[in-house]
């Protein structure tokens, strides 16, 4: 079972109907004290941060929820986390969204707005190229399209944390990032077709073999 956290910055209804479509059932979370009684139980097996909106409403919401002490714990044990379109955004040190405003800091970079050139936001669909391999992306291949909708983007200060990049306009678009179990996704992958859903079936796979391997650990 894979969690998914609702401080109220997100649609869930589509990440958990992609989610569905992949096969993995969803459970969402919206307060901290339902972590703590779910947690325990050894079936959650990954968790999933979504979110539309503006980046420091959305670290106010976790915080407020009780969230922000769930997302550290669940980064800290290395259980699979897979953010989305702004969740992924709130992986990274700061944005410039509205002001400046910190984030949770896992992935090296900041969140800037794009600049002159490009129509904003940047909606619709546009092709990955793959920088390097990764459990995330097995089976992506470069030229798969996927569907965005941003105002911003991540400037990256590691590169070995990029997974695929899109190119708009004269931007690079780091598109799937990575740093251990911590993923990010810039696009939505429950809206974008069979590759999309590709991607959430990785991420389930990662799920499943966190799952099992800290069952070996307990002698489960």
């Amino acid at each position: 079972m894979i969690v998914v956290l609702d401080p109220g910055i997100g649609n869930l209804s589509s990440v958990r109907s992609g989610f569905a479509r992949a096969g993995e059932e969803t459970v969402v979370v919206a307060r901290g004290e339902q972590w703590t009684a779910l947690a325990g139980r050894g079936d959650v097996c990954g968790v999933v941060l979504p979110g539309v909106g503006a980046f420091g409403d959305a670290m106010f919401q976790l915080r407020a929820s009780g969230l922000l002490p769930v997302v550290r714990e669940v980064v800290r044990e290395g259980r699979p986390l897979l953010g989305i379109c702004l969740g992924m955004q709130l992986l990274f040190g700061v944005s410039e969204e509205h002001g400046m405003h910190v984030g949770l800091g896992v992935i090296p970079g900041k969140v800037v707005r794009f600049g002159q050139g490009v129509k904003v936001p940047h909606m619709g669909w546009n092709d990955l190229t793959v920088v390097r391999p990764h459990p995330l992306t097995e089976g992506v291949r470069r030229g798969d399209y996927v569907y965005f909708v941003h105002s911003y983007y991540a400037v990256m200060q590691a590169e070995e944390h990029l997974l695929a990049a899109a190119t708009y306009g004269r931007y690079t678009v780091p598109a799937v990032v990575a740093k251990g179990a911590v993923c990010g996704t810039q696009f939505h992958p429950e809206k974008s077709g069979p590759v999309g859903e590709r991607i959430l079936r990785n991420f389930i796979a990662m799920c499943h073999a966190w799952q099992a391997q800290e069952g070996e650990k307990s002698g489960v």
